[in-house]
């Protein structure tokens, strides 16, 4: 299993990103996936989660209305749109499989993910 995240970088605040995770090693589209990040110095902190047809989505409080997730499992990869970004979004952000199913434990349950991408690094700062 591979998950290996990119397009982070540095914007300013308001600006906007977005993150993809291509997988590999597993049938990407039996999998629900997730986004989560980790600032300096916190836990992680779970963003974002979708379910295997990319019909249901969730978000954290923190980002709704600004962050949309999606995938294409054609092409076996998740995306992320951050838009109106905060200099609080600052932090590493990771793409996690998850070993069950979104309607059978909650989506921020970080317990519930087996593997993880190397993450990639978003900014925002003036």
């Amino acid at each position: 299993v591979q998950l290996v995240e990119s397009g982070g970088g540095m914007v300013q605040p308001g600006g906007s990103l977005r993150l993809s995770c291509a997988s590999s090693g597993f049938t990407f589209s039996s999998y629900d996936m997730s986004w989560v990040r980790q600032a300096p110095g916190k836990g992680p902190e779970w963003v974002s989660a979708v379910n295997t047809g990319g019909g249901s989505t969730y978000y954290a409080d923190s980002v709704k209305g600004r962050f949309t997730i999606s995938r294409d499992n054609a092409k076996n990869t998740l995306y992320l749109q951050m838009n109106s970004l905060k200099p609080e979004d600052t932090a590493l952000y990771y793409c996690a499989r998850r070993t069950s199913l979104l309607d059978q434990a909650p989506p921020d349950s970080l317990r519930e993910y087996d593997y993880w991408g190397q993450g990639t690094q978003v900014t925002v700062s003036s």
